[in-house]
């Protein structure tokens, strides 16, 4: 019962990380592509068959000003529809600041050459991994 998984939901993909409660560390898996508003549920299915998580974590973007905006009805949608495809328990998680930490942290392995250019696609991936190490953190400290 340790395993979790994390979602950033963008318009095209969503970026999906795996993490581990008794660490608190999480890392980036992939990046699903989505079509007409839905995620490649095959891709998705396969890293769940892989990983078997026993908990799900969707990052939910909100203004800076903590409002819900657009992108938040789209992450509570695949969120919800997450929930009822593999019957885990979801938590939302404000993922304010998400993308540019992992842009940062995606810049910085390129400057110490542990990543290409050409994984910049492993943004999303990388970008769910903060939001579920921020989920992680938050559930240590509530305890």
């Amino acid at each position: 019962m340790s395993c979790v998984f994390g979602f950033d939901v963008g318009s095209r993909l969503i970026g999906v990380a795996v993490g581990n409660r008794f660490t608190g560390s999480a890392r980036g898996l992939a990046a699903i592509a989505v079509r007409d508003g839905e995620p490649d549920w095959s891709r998705l299915d396969a890293l769940r068959k892989e990983w078997m998580p026993d908990a799900l974590v969707v990052g939910l973007p909100l203004t800076l000003e903590g409002e819900e905006q657009p992108a938040s009805k789209r992450a509570r949608r695949i969120a919800d529809k997450l929930g009822q495809r593999y019957n885990l328990p979801i938590a939302m998680t404000d993922e304010r600041y998400s993308s540019q930490e992992a842009a940062q942290r995606f810049a910085s392995a390129r400057a110490a050459g542990l990543k290409k250019k050409s994984d910049a696609a492993t943004i999303d991936a990388e970008a769910a991994a903060v939001i579920l190490e921020r989920w992680l953190a938050s559930e240590t400290t509530s305890h």
